[in-house]
């Protein structure tokens, strides 16, 4: 017998060179290819288990597909929140934020033809006025039926109207504000932009439409009058609109009418009146914040004398008092709608009471 490189007993086979292997060489597997099978023979021990399947499926394949995938989901991931960083930080993009304007405000000092009327209580004077009808506090500024706007919803609108609210109680029925004790309640409520301005104000007051604190609040001078009453008779109006996509309008118009007495005493009381037309923007972040920028100002004031600097603090005429010489002669009624008259005007006579 040949060994095992010998060849067929008959010899070769004819019609293939180099013997007979070329014959199955085309279903020869390689070790590759083995590797790659999903199913593979399982060996004789695996076989003579009971129930045994005679081949098992590999899970190669799906192993790396399953890998593959988890790869592709995070480098979508990845460009993803890059693509979202290079927006929201990208390089030499600044986006502007909203310039607070400087508030202007004038402030007219009305002066009395007559003298002062007065009364021994303030409940006789408040009924002889034409405050007589005007509700006691904050009760007074009521705030009226809102809508939303194009770009501003109710609720902001509300909260717009609401904020103006309080810095007009803040800073009109305030005790603390009205005697000059204090003013951090109405700070707190102006847009921080503004806060440079109003400490200017405050601590170096000046009439030049810009730097006066009665333009921002009410005060009175304390060693001459203070408050006989403390309900204080309130009648205006609030109105809200949208002048531009990121900015509310609020205008307000409200007379205050105050009782007054003389400092540290108990002398006959009179009637101080205040009317104040303020308007007031907001932007989204005073809206968050619950901040006003105070734009205008604009402040009619008695019984004054037309040659007191009422821009620190208001000092009235009191009970029997006269105002001095040198004031306009054309009487302005503060409780009239429409323009006062510029620099000093004249409290007319029906804006007094009327005592019998």
């Amino acid at each position: 017998m040949g060994g095992p490189g010998g060849q067929p007993p008959d010899g070769a086979s004819e019609g293939v060179p180099g013997g007979g292997e070329d014959e199955y060489r085309s279903v020869v597997f390689d070790e590759s290819f083995i590797r790659a099978a999903r199913l593979q023979e399982l060996s004789a021990q695996e076989r003579l288990a009971d129930h045994a399947p005679a081949v098992r499926r590999r899970h190669g394949l799906q192993r790396s597909l399953s890998r593959q995938a988890l790869i592709l989901v995070l480098l979508i991931v990845v460009a993803f929140g890059t693509a979202v960083y290079m927006g929201i930080h990208r390089p030499n993009r600044q986006t502007p934020l909203p310039r607070a304007e400087p508030l202007r405000m004038t402030v007219i000092p009305l002066a009395p033809v007559h003298p002062v009327p007065g009364a021994g209580k303030a409940r006789t004077l408040f009924t002889h006025s034409p405050a007589a009808q005007f509700r006691i506090g904050a009760a007074g500024i009521n705030l009226p039926a809102s809508r939303a706007t194009v770009h501003f919803s109710e609720g902001q609108v509300v909260t717009a109207l609401s904020t103006a609210k309080d810095y007009l109680v803040e800073s009109s029925l305030n005790p603390d504000v009205l005697s000059g004790r204090a003013v951090g309640s109405v700070r707190l409520l102006l847009d921080p932009q503004q806060l440079d301005q109003f400490d200017r104000s405050i601590d170096h007051p000046a009439v030049d439409g810009r730097h006066a604190p009665t333009g921002w609040l009410v005060r009175f001078d304390h060693t001459k009058a203070e408050l006989a009453d403390t309900e204080i008779r309130v009648q205006g109006t609030l109105h809200a609109t949208e002048i531009s996509p990121s900015t509310l309008e609020v205008t307000s118009d409200h007379t205050f009418v105050y009782a007054l007495r003389p400092a540290g005493s108990h002398g006959p009381v009179s009637l101080f009146t205040v009317r104040r037309q303020l308007v007031f923007r907001f932007d989204r972040a005073d809206l968050r914040l619950h901040q006003a920028d105070l734009f205008g100002a604009y402040v009619q004031a008695g019984p004054l004398s037309c040659s007191d600097d009422s821009a620190d603090r208001l000092r009235p005429l009191l009970a029997g008092q006269k105002a001095k010489p040198g004031g306009p002669h054309a009487g302005t009624d503060p409780y009239a709608t429409g323009r006062a008259a510029e620099l000093c005007g004249t409290l007319s006579a029906s804006a007094e009471p009327t005592l019998p």
